[in-house]
């Protein structure tokens, strides 16, 4: 049984920066691929970045692109969202997930594994 646990979040000003963790427990592979996914309340929960540990490969939403660094860790299991230039609308929960496979996918629903969030509030 995989699980994920995020850290990392907090109450930030615009312009500001935060890097958010994900480690995961369990048994996992490098070539799954992991992924920062955010959801506001009454929304969709939106992709935000994905990894695949193996290689390095990378997906970012748009609206994150120059702005947000999906990296893996030293570690084995871990995984980091680096947010740099904060902006209001980067409020909400975030949430680490794990694909058991080995494309990446940017669906919420393709994911298998689910930490439990890490809120970001970022202040005006």
């Amino acid at each position: 049984q995989v699980q994920l646990v995020e850290s990392g979040g907090g109450v930030v000003q615009a312009g500001a920066s935060l890097r958010l963790s994900c480690a995961a427990s369990g048994t996992t592979f490098t070539a799954w691929p992991m992924a920062w996914f955010r959801q506001a309340p009454e929304k969709a929960r939106e992709f935000v970045a994905a990894i695949r540990r193996s290689d390095g490969s990378t997906v970012y939403e748009d609206s994150v692109k120059g702005r947000f660094t999906i990296s893996r860790g030293n570690a084995e299991n871990t995984m980091y969202l680096q947010m740099n230039i904060l902006k209001p609308e980067d409020t909400t929960e975030y949430y680490c997930a794990l694909l058991k496979d080995m494309q990446i996918e940017t669906q919420a629903a393709q994911y298998d594994c689910w930490g439990q969030g890490t809120q970001v509030t970022v202040a005006s």
